[in-house]
């Protein structure tokens, strides 16, 4: 499991994304801090909000499973250090997060065109209602 936080320029937003892999699986879902966030911010997120965020997150993506082998210490401190230089979230991450985001977006369209439906259904009962009652003469 991985937590990036950084600062998104589009959003003026700080944003952490969190990543878990399992089973060469991945899940991502990303979470708005608002302004930066301090350390105790972070440490109640990881252990109040970060687990609820990754159990609700729905798409999954398919990642490509890499060998075992060992590795040089001096490239693993390479790497270490290439991944906190790394602003942002992998490709993985942003893939599974847009796949969310359509989801969300899908479901909120066909629930609003519900409701719709249904405030339609209301105003016309409710000229039938009038109508009949003008009919009546009340």
């Amino acid at each position: 499991m991985k937590l990036t936080v950084f600062f998104d320029e589009q959003l003026q937003f700080w944003v952490g994304v969190v990543e878990d892999e399992d089973n060469n699986r991945i899940k991502a879902v990303r979470h708005l801090f608002g302004k930066e966030p301090k350390e105790a911010e972070i440490l109640d997120f990881i252990h109040h909000d970060m687990q609820r965020l990754l159990d609700s997150a729905t798409q999954t993506l398919q990642t490509i499973p890499r060998g075992e082998r060992r590795i040089n210490p001096k490239r693993m401190s390479r790497i270490a250090a290439r991944e906190v230089q790394q602003r942002g979230a992998s490709t993985y991450a942003q893939q599974v997060i847009s796949l969310e985001y359509e989801h969300r977006k899908m479901e909120r369209k066909s629930d609003s065109k519900r409701r719709q439906e249904e405030l339609n259904e209301r105003k016309y009962a409710l000229r039938v209602q009038k109508a009949k009652q003008k009919h009546r003469g009340k």
